[in-house]
């Protein structure tokens, strides 16, 4: 009964990219009437299907994410197995989506990854335009930047068609929480909106078994304004414009650009890149950005991530970590530049700290800095494989604990001097930044290694970093 509700599920996540699959041999070949019989299966090592040829992904985007609400759109993954010897890893690989989320935000991707143009050469090439009209701002410096619930926080005159928490008696410290329909208060205060567009070609070669060196170009461009709610006023304004009263924020609504050259080196002993069950992926990097070479403001990084899976005695149960580290060098860094975390390859570079591409259940942006690092520790359990029109399909939970935290803070002091009451409010450079920490569970629909849909929930430890988050979304977290 099990295997048969576990087939059901499957078939129904399958049954649009599956039936619009097509496999195309390498050499062509002609349709005649051998051909049209029904192509031989080979199956590796591990009892796997081998794919060849161009296997095409198409999905509709239909996702959640709890920072940005519900997302929807189309995406097309289009593999290029070739001659299945290197099955599970594709030979080359295109990532296309156009997507929004109801909370204020739409995107465009183009990716494209490629082993084959350059001779023991990989080039991977990333490209994102997004307008972000409604993106989280919790302050710099964690714990330092004060995020409250309170009820007095955010209006200036309550509409009549506002209503409140009775629950909570008057006088009470517990948090208030404005009712509009969905039990939480609105977030216009801790807003702003962002236009970015991002692309980078990074070049990675062979240095000896498993060590590599990589190269690469990245370029920015960014423009930030304020956030302007609908139906309420936030008393105090916004936490953004309050940072540009303060004189730490002092560039809104300006073209931004950033052109930065990376190099670095990497050791990768993964079996699998996009579902791993042993080996190690470490990489380093040193990031320059100067003016000279088209950028607003100099700014110089350095970054480490490691990374390992480990098998618990079969490569069904894995426990696999991240360890992540970047800094910010020189005293000028600029603050628009502190939520990105940037990475070399095929990885698009992440938004913030915070979400489910680096700590779940953690805010969005929650956690920024000049010197941050964050973790993720994950007990992985592919408890089935199948076969199912002749792709290879499996499920897997997993248990997970994340985790970030600022090592060293950004100047937040208040450099005008103004609204010196609403600076004591919502910064208190007196604490020391501690760790965002949280826990979850997830469930992974899994086909052909590579094509992966993710479900996880996870909630955080301290209520100054979020509630409960839910996420549906494509791959492993790392």
């Amino acid at each position: 009964m099990k295997r048969t509700i576990i087939t059901a599920l499957a078939a129904m996540i399958l049954c649009i990219p599956a039936f619009a699959e097509e496999n195309i041999t390498a050499e062509n070949e002609v349709k005649t009437e051998k051909t049209k019989k029904k192509k031989e299966v080979k199956y590796n090592e591990n009892g796997d299907i081998i794919k060849t040829g161009i296997n095409l992904g198409p999905l509709p985007v239909v996702a959640f994410d709890a920072d940005r609400g519900f997302q929807y759109g189309a995406l097309l993954n289009i593999y290029n197995f070739g001659d299945g010897s290197m099955y599970p890893n594709p030979k080359s690989w295109w990532y296309i989506e156009a997507s929004a989320y109801t909370g204020g935000t739409w995107n465009l991707y183009l990716n494209y990854d490629n082993r084959e143009i350059f001779k023991n050469t990989r080039l991977s090439i990333c490209t994102n335009y997004s307008n972000e009209s409604a993106l989280d701002f919790y302050g710099l410096n964690g714990y330092q930047s004060i995020y409250t619930y309170a009820l007095d926080d955010f209006f200036k005159n309550n509409p009549d068609e506002f209503t409140f928490d009775t629950s909570v008696k008057k006088g009470e410290k517990a948090e208030k929480k404005f009712d509009n329909g969905n039990g939480k208060a609105p977030k216009g205060f801790y807003r702003y909106s962002r236009q970015s567009f991002r692309a980078k070609a990074d070049l990675t070669g062979k240095i000896a078994k498993n060590f590599y060196w990589e190269a690469g170009y990245t370029f920015y461009w960014l423009k930030h304004n304020d956030f302007t709610p609908t139906g309420y006023t936030p008393k105090d304004g916004s936490l953004y414009q309050l940072y540009q009263d303060w004189g730490i924020i002092t560039d809104s609504g300006k073209n931004q650009f950033v052109s930065a050259l990376k190099a670095g080196l990497m050791y990768d002993s993964r079996n699998i890149q996009n579902n791993p069950t042993k080996g190690i992926w470490a990489e380093a990097h040193a990031i320059v950005a100067p003016k000279w070479l088209g950028s607003s403001t100099d700014s110089y990084k350095i970054s480490a991530t490691f990374r390992q899976y480990i098998p618990l005695g079969t490569d069904k149960v894995v426990l696999a970590y991240r360890l992540a580290y970047q800094g910010f060098l020189g005293k000028n860094t600029p603050w628009y530049l502190l939520p990105f975390y940037s990475n070399m390859g095929y990885t698009r570079d992440y938004d913030a700290i915070g979400g489910y591409r680096t700590v779940r259940g953690l805010m969005l942006d929650r956690v920024q800095g000049l010197h941050t690092g964050f973790y993720n520790i994950e007990l992985r359990y592919r408890f089935v494989d199948f076969k199912l029109w002749n792709q290879n399909i499996a499920f897997a939970v997993s248990g997970f604990t994340d985790g970030a935290h600022v090592f060293k803070g950004y100047d937040i002091s208040n450099r005008t001097g103004a609204k010196p009451e609403l600076y004591r409010k919502y910064i208190d450079t007196s604490i020391k930044d501690g760790l965002h920490a949280s826990a979850g569970a997830g469930l992974r629909f899994i086909m052909n290694q590579n094509f992966i849909v993710a479900f996880e929930y996870a909630r955080c430890f301290n209520k100054q970093d979020g509630n409960g988050a839910f996420y549906i979304n494509t791959g492993f977290l790392f």
